[in-house]
């Protein structure tokens, strides 16, 4: 599986390659036979529309902050941002194979960072006396078991642990902003924490 998703990337790096430079050449075809061939322009048309394209299309893959997820709580959602913005990073490094050192790098932030922003969630929560307090407690360790999960799974398999890392961490961090951190939000606020 390893050989065959990285293969994929590269097969696909290398299809859009070829067609870019095959567009160019067209252009350059069309231009020397005369610049009035509606043909040449509707290919320097494509050839701009391509970045345009990737653009849209590797967007899909990047989470956006949007105002919904706030929980009202400054330093919260401050964190919540970062965590975002690390996973994109890891996204990052997971489309564009930037390399096992860099994956690894991305990875190893994101974790201890989420640990830093659990404890200090926790640390909140506790001192006020949240009621839900455990059980919001045991799905931050479900969540680092199982990324530590995904880590082990890393040894054997890099580029599908990656992926599957990302992704259950992009859908586990919005469900969770949207879900429990909701239920605190307005408990923490009532207590005067903002």
């Amino acid at each position: 599986m390893k050989l065959n998703v990285c293969l994929n990337k590269q097969t696909c790096m290398f299809g859009v390659s070829v067609l870019i430079l095959c567009l160019i050449l067209a252009v350059i075809l069309g231009l020397m036979a005369g610049p009035d061939s509606p043909l040449t322009w509707l290919v320097i048309a494509a050839l701009l529309v391509i970045p345009y394209l990737h653009r849209r299309l590797s967007a899909k893959h990047y989470v956006s902050w949007e105002k919904g997820y706030s929980v009202g709580i400054d330093s919260i959602d401050r964190q919540h941002k970062k965590l975002v913005n690390l996973i994109n990073q890891l996204q990052t490094a997971v489309d564009y194979s930037t390399g096992e050192e860099f994956e690894r790098d991305a990875l190893n932030e994101l974790v201890d960072y989420t640990k830093t922003h659990f404890s200090y969630e926790e640390d909140l929560l506790q001192k006020n006396n949240y009621p839900d307090f455990e059980s919001h407690k045991e799905q931050h360790k479900k969540m680092i078991r199982h990324v530590e999960e995904v880590l082990s799974e890393y040894e054997k398999d890099r580029d599908t642990a990656m992926s599957n890392a990302v992704n259950y961490l992009k859908n586990w961090l919005i469900t969770h902003i949207n879900g429990t951190d909701k239920k605190y939000s307005r408990f923490l606020i009532e207590k005067g924490i903002k």
